[in-house]
């Protein structure tokens, strides 16, 4: 009897009570594209649609076991990697990734909440760079991030070029920087091969405020089109593409009276099942 494996994708990221952002979203993602999601909890935010109330921390020891868990069980075909707030935790979850084969990986470098809240304690960014960014197949930040990470302001798209010749410096093999915060009708994003080519994507943007979660969902969406054997460069695009039509089809629903989620099952796709050899 022929038998087959879903194409699997390993969230390690933060919570999201709310369910719109962080391991809820990336689950909705992953399964929406026909995926097997697992996930490993990196902290236990309190939040809902309107903002970040506080952070408990999940010991450092509860992290490694976690990953430890599902690579020795359902090693995953790519692997997306959210919040990640002190230097502690991103010792610990390279360190143990490091004990396995390499599998494509996703790192959204999540340092701003959607509702402006900063979820980053500032000595993790060297160890971010340091220690995430070299393992890394293409990390994600948006535009507040991109400002963190190149130590500059950025509001515009040149801005957003700027910071781009800068943060493709600092070890990443490659960026998408995502430019939902531009104040234009149009919404570029910029994606830097490992070439140092860039490319750039242009979306319409919407009058609305469901956008919660989207960063989450944007790199979930990449890791699982590469679960699923997509180049990078055509993982990004078609990951682009889902979240586009993510917010577009939850545009005009209100859940909660902050920043809404998108609607992540707009089109499910059945899980794929690849044959086994």
């Amino acid at each position: 009897m022929k038998k087959y494996k879903y194409p699997s994708v390993l969230t390690i990221a933060g919570f999201d009570g709310s369910g719109g952002a962080g391991i809820q979203a990336d689950i909705k993602t992953a399964s929406a594209l026909g995926c097997f999601s697992t996930s490993v909890l990196t902290a236990l935010p309190v939040q809902n649609t309107q903002g970040v109330r506080k952070i408990y921390p999940v010991p450092v020891e509860a992290v490694a076991d976690q990953i430890e868990a599902i690579l020795d069980d359902i090693f995953p075909d790519a692997i997306k990697i959210g919040m990640v707030h002190t230097p502690q935790l991103v010792e610990t979850i390279v360190s143990t990734l490091a004990k396995y084969k390499k599998t494509p990986l996703v790192f959204d470098p999540v340092m701003v909440a959607t509702s402006g809240h900063r979820l980053i304690e500032k000595e993790t960014i060297t160890a971010i760079i340091e220690k995430l960014f070299p393992i890394a197949d293409v990390i994600t930040p948006n535009m507040d991030e991109a400002a963190i990470l190149a130590d500059t302001s950025v509001h515009t798209l040149e801005d957003l070029y700027m910071a781009g010749e800068k943060i493709k410096k600092l070890g990443c093999k490659s960026i998408l920087l995502k430019g939902g915060h531009q104040e234009t009708s149009t919404i570029t994003s910029l994606y830097y091969d490992e070439n140092e080519q860039y490319r750039s994507f242009e979306t319409v943007k919407f009058d609305t405020n469901n956008t919660h979660g989207s960063g989450c969902t944007l790199s979930s969406a990449i890791a699982a089109y590469l679960a699923q054997g997509k180049t990078l460069y055509d993982a990004v695009s078609l990951g682009q593409q889902y979240v586009y039509q993510a917010i577009e089809n939850g545009k005009d629903v209100q859940t909660g009276f902050g920043n809404g989620p998108l609607n992540h099952f707009f089109n499910p796709q059945k899980l794929i099942k690849n044959e086994m050899v």
